[in-house]
């Protein structure tokens, strides 16, 4: 059960990933929006971002289907970083407290609980 737990939340979180890169390469305003720190649409650095997160979701997977999931567990822990920064990014533009924390903290939490459990499979 813990294995099934644990394989199934990396599977949606990298998903997840590929999401968001898809967002901000076809959709970059609203995504940036929705990310808590409007740009101009054509900002190059929302292609970045979303290069970024589609990257991050095949590594991930591909780590999870040909490593095993201790080396997707280190990627977790270390991928966690990635939205800590984004709290902080959003925090120190203005952008919405609610935003930094309700959606960028708390995927920080969910991808170390995704680490935790990883680890312990």
């Amino acid at each position: 059960m813990l294995t099934t737990i644990a394989y199934g939340l990396a599977i949606v979180l990298n998903l997840f990933c590929l999401f968001l890169g898809y967002r901000f390469l076809f959709t970059p305003r609203a995504a940036a929006i929705g990310y808590g720190v409007p740009a101009r649409e054509d900002s190059a650095y929302l292609t970045v971002k979303g290069l970024r997160d589609g990257t991050f979701g095949l590594v991930g997977l591909a780590l999870l289907a040909f490593a095993g999931p201790s080396a997707e567990a280190w990627f977790m822990l270390i991928v966690a970083l990635i939205p800590l920064g984004d709290t902080l990014i959003v925090l120190r533009n203005g952008g919405p407290k609610a935003t930094a924390f309700g959606i960028h903290f708390a995927t920080a939490i969910i991808v170390l609980l995704s680490a935790a459990l990883l680890f312990a499979i």
